[in-house]
């Protein structure tokens, strides 16, 4: 059996940009904590730019790309956005779990296990245009196991 990978910590800057975005100003920046969190030894920053502006906006992911490699913003609720921002990393969670406008942060993970099929060909796709994937599911044996069946890593 091979090793298994070493673990690697992404840092998610999303509610840094809630706390701002409530207060009306320009802080807390979140280039600012995704700065910090690189310096402190994170080896990726993930910022998801949702349909709805609650908690990245625009602005904040062209900072993020121009200043941080280590960027990984995904497209969050079936936003397809104007095509500028590519993310080198995308969870497909939100592609195919409603959002609920009231949750100020995601309550449940997606439904691997009931929807197989779907997820295997938005994962292969994603995976062929050269862009990590990963599943946002609930801890529960039938959603790992349907992870792996849908060839998510």
């Amino acid at each position: 059996m091979p090793a298994p990978a070493p673990l690697r910590l992404g840092v998610n800057i999303d509610h840094v940009a809630t706390v701002r975005n409530a207060r009306g100003g320009r802080q807390p920046d979140p280039l600012r904590a995704a700065e910090l969190a690189i310096a402190a030894g994170a080896d990726g920053i993930t910022a998801h730019l949702r349909e709805d502006r609650r908690h990245i906006v625009d602005d904040d992911v062209a900072r993020l790309k121009a200043r941080i490699a280590k960027a990984a913003q995904s497209r969050n609720g079936g936003d397809p956005g104007d095509g500028r921002h590519r993310p080198p990393a995308a969870p497909p969670c939100r592609l195919y779990r409603s959002e609920r406008r009231q949750e100020r942060t995601t309550e449940g993970g997606l439904d691997a296990a009931g929807q197989r099929e779907t997820l295997r060909a938005a994962v292969g796709a994603l995976a062929e245009a050269g862009i990590r994937v990963s599943l946002f599911i609930a801890a529960e044996p039938a959603q790992i196991e349907a992870a792996v069946a849908i060839g998510a890593p």
